[in-house]
């Protein structure tokens, strides 16, 4: 069963920033994720409006998703981001149909 990394984001700095979205690609691709979105346009319909960039991955299955997250390779490229680029939140969801009745 597929899941799927769903990540907000606030930027501060779009330089350093970068300095991390360079490197998450070949993470993401080697543990098979594919990126259904990323930015790109989209309209706040309740909550909070702090976060102004929106990203869904999906992987294979859960543990693919969280291994991708543990891996050495993405800890050091989050460093950049962690280190007052930017703030996210993120989520990673098992996905599924519905809750049965």
């Amino acid at each position: 069963m597929p899941a799927y990394w769903l990540a907000r984001s606030k930027i501060y700095d779009p330089i350093e920033y970068k300095r991390y979205t360079d490197l998450v690609p070949s993470i993401i691709e080697k543990f098979n994720g594919k990126v259904l979105a990323r930015g790109g346009q989209h309209e706040h319909l309740e909550g909070s409006l702090y976060f102004q960039r929106h990203v869904v991955i999906e992987f294979p299955t859960f543990e693919d998703a969280v291994a991708c997250h543990r891996s050495p390779e993405y800890q050091k490229a989050r460093l950049f981001r962690l280190n007052g680029a930017g703030n996210n939140e993120l989520v990673i969801v098992e996905g599924g149909g519905s809750t049965p009745p």
